[in-house]
């Protein structure tokens, strides 16, 4: 067998990591061999403790037998035939009745993909062609929300709100506008939070106007910001006024619910701490569990209905959507999240998470704790007041995060802010074992950086 230096040469030579990050390669990259419920080995047999749960995807943990057994027994009666034309497989139609079931609200129909950034993109055309189909072919423009990520294809790299994702790629697909989330004036501006709520709303009324209700589709948006800025929480009033500024306008409202749906936030959806429910939701991640790649776009029967005429079917799929075996998996993956229920589980133990991890104040340089459920972020800065940011950003929260896969732990950092999102199997053993080892590297970067 090849030792780790010979796998590495190549993986070097022969493989393009996605959002490679070249420096850290040089250093020492993991090959990853086995995994475990959290943990996870390489292939010198170091083991590690993950955090991130396999990029927000191994919601139940990683080895589930229950999982193994439905893809076997999948494999062996029919392995894949396409979602195509004028034909079904029997695992998507049972996976389409048990998301109806869980999901909230009328939101029952499914179409599926392989990832999060195709349910965002099948999100977009579902809500174009919507309106194109009743004749009011002027509402293209899709409206997204800054500093979010949307996803890689370029239609959602167009609707997403962080220029390093698109800027390489010129020019950016036209037909989309950009709205600054509700954070944005609590943090850059000093506002209270729910005077921030009531700013960010005027601010999206006002540019629906100015663009004009007539020519906008769809408000995509993630419920809760995602991982690249650290699981900012809106309030209820803001959500409840966009899910209004809708329907008043008759423009389709998006929900990206790839990264905080499927338990993470202590619901099954994100949505649901807003009492708000969306035209079209984008699932994915954490919807098999990381097993096999699946993702879904769900919407209503009253958006689904207008594609159901001859001439007027949704012009939009993939040889792989809906693959036959990853559906098979991903009900198993529900089926776990039901039967141990994982979604209440979520909510207990981010509760005891954030507890732990508000015990981190006590360091001068941890400035912000915040996030929902088990999607939690821990925020390092100059000052708390004004929130001042370190210099060189990203220099501390990149070195926090090695010395944890030094001491044995995966842990996701954006520049200076740590993120959390275990598996929702976690135990409050694990939690502890967790927060002392980042609370381990907090301390040292203190001591070393001079804090």
């Amino acid at each position: 067998m090849r030792n780790h230096d010979e796998l590495v040469e190549a993986a070097r030579r022969h493989v393009l990591l996605h959002f490679a990050v070249n420096e850290d390669i040089e250093q020492r990259p993991k090959i990853f061999v086995r995994g475990d419920g959290m943990y996870l080995w390489d292939d010198e047999g170091n083991k590690y403790l993950d955090t991130f749960a396999s990029l927000l995807t191994t919601v139940c943990g990683h080895h589930r037998p229950e999982v193994h057994e439905a893809v076997q027994k999948q494999m062996e009666q029919l392995e894949f035939f396409p979602n195509y034309h004028d034909c079904y497989n029997m695992p998507s139609i049972e996976l389409a009745e048990k998301i109806a079931e869980v999901m909230p609200g009328d939101l029952s129909v499914s179409f599926f993909v392989c990832g999060g950034s195709e349910a965002n993109e099948s999100a977009m055309k579902m809500a174009r062609q919507y309106f194109w189909e009743q004749g009011q072919r002027s509402r293209t423009m899709i409206l997204a929300k800054r500093f979010s990520y949307t996803g890689a294809t370029m239609g959602t790299m167009s609707a997403t709100g962080i220029p390093w994702f698109w800027e390489t790629f010129p020019p950016r697909m036209p037909g989309y506008g950009f709205f600054n989330p509700e954070w944005f004036y609590h943090r850059e501006h000093g506002l209270e939070p729910q005077e921030a709520a009531r700013v960010a709303l005027k601010d999206l009324t006002e540019m629906v106007e100015f663009e004009g209700p007539e020519s906008v589709a769809a408000i995509i948006m993630d419920p809760v910001s995602g991982s690249n800025t650290g699981y900012w929480v809106p309030t209820a009033e803001y959500m409840q006024g966009v899910r209004k500024l809708c329907d008043k306008h008759g423009i389709l409202l998006i929900f990206d619910e790839v990264q905080v749906g499927f338990g993470k936030t202590g619901k099954w959806f994100c949505c649901e701490h807003f009492d708000v429910v969306p035209d079209i939701m984008a699932v994915g991640k954490g919807f098999s569990g990381g097993y096999l790649p699946l993702s879904a776009t769900v919407t209503t029967q009253k958006v689904a209905e207008v594609f159901s005429k001859p001439g007027s079917e949704f012009r939009h799929g993939f040889t792989f959507g809906g693959h036959t075996t990853a559906c098979a998996a991903a009900l198993a993956n529900i089926g776990i999240i039901e039967r141990e229920n994982l979604v209440a589980r979520a909510g207990e133990m981010g509760a005891y998470l954030r507890g732990r991890l508000e015990e981190l104040y006590k360091y001068p340089i941890v400035g912000h704790v915040r996030g929902i459920g088990l999607l939690l972020a821990v925020e390092l800065l100059e000052s708390k007041d004004g929130w001042k940011k370190l210099e060189p950003e990203g220099r501390i929260g990149s070195w926090v995060r090695d010395r944890c896969y030094e001491l044995g732990m995966i842990l996701r950092n954006n520049e200076d802010i740590l993120v959390f999102a275990p598996s929702l199997t976690i135990t409050k053993d694990e939690v502890d074992y967790m927060v002392g080892l980042t609370e381990q590297a907090i301390a040292e970067a203190c001591e070393k950086f001079g804090y």
